[in-house]
């Protein structure tokens, strides 16, 4: 399976969802152009109520489109954007790329992966019984999250569906995502 963009979302408003866009771009050290979370420092509310000064380590979301997959399986219908990701992927594991590991996104914007999503109470507001299945346990009792990425843009460009992209792991002992 090739490795693609499978949509790009972004909002100028604090929503849950984000509208999907013909392309979106991305800006070096800032995050998603015209983006409600783009910024040097935090801009999730919850991060910017406990320290605003923070490094904005979510610059961009990204989502795997198989989650939605796995989703529709258990009776869910979730498209791309409706999570508040800023790029659905289709044919690369995001959760299991270590921390620091570059994402090139179409000719130009590189995205480098700081962590996990840690999925909130929102989730369910937009489908009850949804945060149950994208963030759950293994078998020995550790939290899985299943709800995307986060990364900060090394390079900026233009991000399209139908982009290819290309993953770079660090050199290294690799570390696992945890989240940011």
């Amino acid at each position: 399976m090739s490795r693609s963009v499978t949509a790009v979302s972004s909002n100028s408003e604090y929503s849950f969802t984000k509208p999907n866009r013909e392309s979106i771009t991305l800006l070096a050290g800032l995050g998603v152009e015209g983006d409600v979370h783009a910024g040097v420092t935090v801009k999730h509310r919850s991060r910017v109520a406990q320290d605003p000064t923070q490094p904005n380590l979510r610059q961009v979301h990204l989502i795997h489109g198989e989650l939605f997959d796995e989703l529709g399986e258990a009776g869910f219908r979730v498209s791309p954007g409706e999570l508040g990701e800023n790029i659905t992927t289709r044919g690369v594991d995001l959760l299991q790329l270590p921390v620091g590991t570059l994402l090139q996104l179409g000719a130009e914007a590189v995205v480098e992966v700081t962590g996990l999503r840690n999925p909130c109470l929102q989730i369910d507001n937009f489908q009850d019984g949804l945060l149950k299945q994208v963030v759950g346990r293994d078998d020995l009792g550790n939290i899985v999250r299943k709800a995307g990425i986060m990364g900060i843009v090394k390079e900026g460009g233009v991000v399209r569906p139908g982009d290819a992209i290309e993953v770079k792991l660090p050199d290294g002992p690799h570390r696992p995502l945890e989240r940011v």
